[in-house]
């Protein structure tokens, strides 16, 4: 009896190894390709087609990164297809304006009188306070309203706090100068109520007034001055005040 007790255990120590080849045969490298494919966006063409339909749907000015980020694509491929639209909008009512980085659809200046009077727009009129301080912002920027107020000679909070709630001026940043006023420029609004696709299309200013500005603007001139004799698109009477 003692005999067969003790050749139990034995005989099922055998048993209990057995299954050890077995527990390292499951392969699960299935489940986790499938969470690397749906975690990956896929990647959408971008083509003309698509990106004028994301530009009429976008709410806001889109910049280049977020276009190549929605697209999964690389920048040169947004300026490549940013280049074709622009090409293809020139002869139509749509403009693509693009001011830096961002871009946006707007109408075209030639259906300005059209489109003003089915909006309404045609109502409203800039002050001549509102349009010198205006081009001063326009061909200075980035400027501080110190700086404006220097140029102009007179007291300019509540004409820019008018042309910023028109969002004709928009906030840049901070200058680094004591204090660190705000900086202001142009926004998308400046540009289409003047028929303008860039501040490239800006008329050359006198030379004694570029000179007055670059020695009154305490920030140094970024907009380029090309020569162009022609008036600012939009409101022409505006533009000489």
């Amino acid at each position: 009896m003692s005999d067969e007790v003790a050749s139990a255990p034995e005989s099922s120590a055998p048993e209990s190894s057995a299954p050890e080849p077995t527990e390292a045969a499951p392969i699960a490298p299935e489940p986790a390709s499938e969470l690397e494919t749906t975690a990956t966006p896929a990647v959408i063409e971008l083509t003309e087609v698509a990106l004028e339909a994301l530009l009429f749907v976008a709410e806001k000015p889109l910049s280049r990164r977020e276009i190549a980020a929605l697209a999964g694509t690389d920048r040169e491929t947004v300026d490549a297809r940013l280049g074709d639209l622009e090409v293809s909008l020139a002869d139509r009512g749509i403009r693509l304006l693009i001011d830096g980085d961002r871009v946006e659809l707007a109408t075209a200046a030639e259906g300005g009188a059209l489109v003003a009077r089915y909006i309404g727009a045609d109502a409203v009129r800039l002050s001549p306070a509102s349009l010198e301080t205006l081009a001063i912002v326009a061909y200075r920027q980035p400027v501080t309203k110190s700086a404006v107020e220097r140029i102009r000679g007179v007291d300019s909070d509540y004409t820019i706090r008018t042309l910023l709630h028109r969002r004709f001026v928009v906030e840049l940043g901070r200058s680094e100068a004591p204090g660190r006023p705000f900086l202001y420029g142009t926004g998308f609004e400046f540009l289409e109520r003047f028929g303008l696709t860039s501040l490239d299309e800006l008329p050359p200013l006198d030379v004694d007034v570029a000179a007055r500005l670059a020695e009154e603007g305490g920030e140094p001139v970024t907009v380029p001055l090309f020569p162009t004799d022609e008036p600012m698109a939009g409101h022409p009477e505006e533009s000489t005040r």
